[in-house]
């Protein structure tokens, strides 16, 4: 059973995401929070599965909460909502240690179906999305590292050569089949090599590792289509 923690300030949203979870036999809603340090509370009391966060909310954003939430080093997961507007939002999110995120007007399975993915410590969003959202708006960030820097990092200088490769890979937006291909590697080879990586660099999943990439200077945004 997943245990979750509805975050979001509107209360008809609250209570459609409550219908949504009690609905579903495998999921339970542990309570909810409408605002970020209310969540950043609740979270410490309910140790939920998964906090359903949403971004905007008056007072601490979702942003802020996450931080706080990731920080605690809790057995609790964000999994964060937004809009195609607000894609600089969810980036931000993503860099505070939220686990992935969703639009809010996501179909109910595929809500269920990510909520589940985050409990289960993956990422809820393919690479390829992650891709195309870091590569809108890494040029925004202000402490971009080049590649030469990047390359001294001690997370950089603890990985095998394969190990490098992968990780290169994984910011580029590569799925484990693709590496996997251009490698000439198996895919449970590629997995057990994503699985070292994300514990040599302390990613707490992959979507963590490509942000490491941009940050490593290992991967360069293509500035927005």
């Amino acid at each position: 059973m997943t245990t979750v923690l509805i975050v979001d300030d509107q209360p008809l949203q609250r209570f459609g995401f409550r219908m949504l979870l009690e609905a579903s036999p495998d999921t339970e809603v542990a309570g909810e929070a409408a605002h970020g340090a209310e969540a950043v509370r609740r979270t410490a009391e309910l140790r939920p599965d998964v906090v359903l966060m949403d971004i905007r909310m008056p007072g601490m954003d979702g942003i802020e909460a996450t931080r706080h939430i990731v920080a605690t080093g809790g057995r609790s997961r964000v999994l964060v909502l937004t809009t195609f507007d607000l894609d600089e939002y969810a980036y931000a999110a993503l860099r505070a240690g939220a686990s992935g995120f969703l639009l809010k007007d996501a179909q109910p399975e595929e809500l269920l179906a990510g909520i589940r993915a985050v409990a289960l410590g993956d990422a809820v969003i393919a690479p390829a999305l992650t891709r195309r959202l870091l590569d809108t708006y890494a040029h925004r960030l202000p402490d971009g590292t080049d590649a030469r820097a990047g390359r001294d990092d001690p997370r950089w200088l603890a990985l095998s050569e394969r190990e490098r490769e992968i990780l290169v890979a994984i910011g580029q937006g590569w799925t484990n089949g693709e590496i996997a291909a251009r490698l000439v590697l198996s895919e449970s080879t590629v997995k057990t090599h994503v699985g070292r990586v994300l514990a040599k660099i302390g990613a707490r999943d992959r979507i963590q590792a490509v942000i490491i990439a941009y940050d490593l200077g290992l991967t360069q945004p293509r500035g927005p289509a």
